[in-house]
């Protein structure tokens, strides 16, 4: 705890993370997520449930597929599906066992398998007699979605800014800057908060990437503050004198990737999210297609929370959505606004219901989630960058006219 901070009772620290491209479960995430696409380039409609696992030379996909469109070839179909498992690999940098794993020869397996058609039914609208031709949801659960106005993103600066450090890193490994830097990294920064949930300094910075054997532990570390560090967090002014900087902190990092640690899809589902800030549901993402509402009912829960902070209804707001599965609409839907909202909360509340689509197929609709867009949201956060369409604002006019 940092002087600063102990001469304060009313600050408090929250502390986020974020993991890189290369790290085993982020690997695996991205192999998920691209076969995912895959899919939906192939069927729109397919519904998809692609797990990876990896570990030392080894790849491994598993779970359920089912195509609604007739003719796909499934020969030519799991030739595909390990070209792209490798092709991920490769991108990453993971081109050798020296850095992880050889994504051109290691072992890969395939046990993709057809999809339960008694999930199905309930899925496509051929369940119960009551819920006939309606697209129900494709299992029960909770999701949330969190958006305060911390970031221009909108988003808690915890995980931003762990998030943003790597995606610094990121580019100087890819374009060759820095030509010792290995696939496999993790940040984590903490924040000293006021009353007011304000962030007023950023206490400790901690980065952990892997390296090549021929560097020294003082090279990485100065590199690491002065080329990745300090380029994205002196911007914003929370940086000062007591800032303390935890860099390679066991003194090695040169074992990485699936060689170091076993990989699987799915564990990385807080880094994904809201570095902790704000709850999480029971599902993962990656892997998975938007009927399944772990994923589609999480971004739309995203996408209206950060509409009501853009709004300026709230400066935070978490939304919740639950669902039944086989069941077309959402069984309840709350707003938490933690007493920063700026008109009653239950006004808010009811413009929700008015602006948003939260049924499984509105969900779909709205934000267009047939498209083959997963891969890219694997690595760094399903939220809180551009180019997504959970992060447009362009319900904020609908909301405030609703109130």
């Amino acid at each position: 705890m940092s002087s600063i901070l102990s001469n304060n009772s009313s600050h408090y620290l929250f502390t986020s993370e974020s993991v890189g491209e290369g790290h085993p479960d982020k690997l695996c995430d991205q192999v998920s997520d691209a076969v995912l696409d895959y899919c939906l380039s192939l069927d729109p409609d397919a519904h998809v449930a692609c797990e990876t696992f990896s570990t030392t030379d080894f790849l491994l996909v598993g779970g359920e597929i089912g195509f609604q469109k007739q003719g796909i070839n499934l020969d030519e179909f799991n030739k595909n599906v390990e070209k792209i498992a490798r092709g991920v690999a490769l991108d990453i940098g993971y081109n050798s066992a020296e850095v992880g794993l050889d994504g051109a020869n290691c072992i890969f397996m395939n046990r993709l398998h057809a999809q339960s058609a008694d999930i199905n039914q309930g899925v496509v609208g051929k369940g119960l007699d009551e819920f006939e031709g309606q697209q129900g949801a494709g299992d029960q659960g909770m999701m949330f979605g969190f958006a305060c106005n911390e970031t221009p993103s909108l988003m808690p600066a915890p995980v931003y800014y762990s998030h943003q450090i790597l995606l610094r890193a990121h580019e100087l490994r890819h374009n060759g800057t820095i030509k010792w830097l290995r696939p496999d990294a993790k940040s984590q920064v903490t924040v000293e908060y006021d009353e007011n949930f304000k962030p007023v300094r950023i206490d400790t910075v901690v980065v952990s990437h892997q390296h090549d054997d021929v560097v020294t532990h003082n090279e990485i570390e100065k590199t690491i503050i002065e080329q990745i560090i300090k380029p994205v967090l002196e911007p914003t002014g929370l940086l000062d004198a007591n800032t303390k900087y935890y860099i390679n902190p066991t003194g090695r990092f040169v074992t990485g990737g699936p060689d170091g640690d076993s990989g699987l899809t799915g564990r990385k589902i807080i880094v994904d999210t809201y570095g902790g800030m704000g709850r999480h549901g029971g599902g993962a993402f990656s892997g998975k297609d938007p009927s399944k509402v772990d994923r589609s009912a999480a971004y739309m829960a995203r996408y209206i929370a950060k509409n009501i902070v853009a709004a300026d209804l709230a400066d935070r707001a978490e939304v919740e959505l639950a669902y039944a599965i086989g069941v077309p609409f959402p069984v309840s839907i709350m707003v938490e606004t933690f007493g920063t909202e700026k008109v009653e909360r239950a006004k808010i509340v009811e413009a929700v219901k008015k602006t948003f689509d939260c049924t499984p197929a509105g969900i779909v609709k709205t934000l267009n989630l047939k498209q083959p867009i997963y891969r890219k949201t694997a690595s760094y956060g399903h939220f809180g960058r551009d180019g997504f369409p959970w992060e447009k604002t362009d319900k904020v006019s609908e909301l405030k006219a609703s109130i």
